[in-house]
């Protein structure tokens, strides 16, 4: 069996409920502390043994590839500073991974980053994720994934609970078999009553040929967009097993909002040593 070693990272959304800090910078490189969301992205893939980064982007993405390339001028900065660590943490960046860039092409939705850069991954499984979603673990979620397939050779899709009277704002997973997992249907923004769980899908996936297959027969589907679900559930349908894999020992903390990037960046924030104890003092006094 093959392992995993590519991940697609769908950034070619254009971040609209982030407006205007997205009007001239990608929502992807906006600050979880000090980190953009999408290094914080990447390191938990490199931290599973991703090898081969497939960002799929667009016109307006060119400072985030800047981000993972070499800054010479910056790196002879702090050489001559003599700012050892900062130069060895930024040189990291760039060494991390195998960076290769793709243009989407194609119709709106979030099954097409996968097409666009289906030719990369013929034959092998990969992770697809995407760029504004972080799982926050003490072992990374995206290593718990490819261990998971590692022994299984199970397809999969990262899952968490949320409350009841939020089902209906997410993809909600059907379970054949509650005791492994299995899937049998995705429900999109089901009505509260009606939602087969409280497991919400999120950006984490792991693919193969297989579901690339049937995303290129897939008819475009709400708001006349390509969604990934829909090519799921075909799979599924088709007899193909597929699995959800729920998030041990952290969170998913979703970024594409003001709320939820804020929560998002309070959550990090807090386990920095240098930081928690004020943050927790100022908190308290607003």
């Amino acid at each position: 069996m093959k392992r995993v070693k590519k991940a697609i990272v769908a950034v070619a959304g254009s971040g609209t409920r982030l407006l205007p800090a997205t009007k001239s910078m990608p929502k992807e490189m906006l600050p979880i502390v000090d980190k953009p969301i999408i290094q914080l992205v990447v390191e938990e893939l490199v931290a599973g043994g991703i090898e081969d980064i497939i960002l799929v982007t667009k016109w307006d993405k060119k400072p985030l590839e800047d981000h993972f390339d070499h800054s010479w001028a910056l790196e002879n900065e702090l050489a001559k500073a003599g700012k050892k660590e900062k130069l060895a943490e930024i040189k990291k960046i760039s060494e991390m991974a195998n960076f290769i860039y793709v243009r989407q092409k194609g119709p709106y939705g979030n099954g097409t980053p996968v097409l666009s850069a289906s030719s990369l991954v013929q034959d092998e499984p990969f992770m697809y994720v995407w760029g504004d979603d972080l799982v926050k673990s003490k072992i990374p979620f995206a290593k718990q994934m490819i261990d998971d397939y590692n022994k299984t050779g199970h397809l999969m899709i990262g899952v968490q609970e949320v409350p009841r009277n939020q089902v209906d704002r997410y993809g909600i997973v059907s379970l054949k078999d509650k005791k492994t997992m299995q899937l049998d249907g995705i429900v999109e923004k089901p009505q509260i009553d009606q939602a087969p769980s409280r497991l919400a899908d999120f950006g984490r996936m792991i693919l193969n040929q297989e579901i690339v297959d049937v995303l290129k027969k897939t008819k475009l589907g709400k708001g006349k967009e390509l969604w990934i679900v829909d090519a799921i559930r075909d799979y599924i349908k088709s007899g193909g097993e597929f699995y959800a894999k729920e998030v041990k020992d952290g969170e998913w903390l979703t970024t594409g909002d003001p709320l939820n990037l804020l929560k998002a960046t309070l959550e990090y924030a807090s386990e920095r040593k240098e930081l928690k104890a004020y943050l927790k003092k100022y908190l308290k006094n607003i």
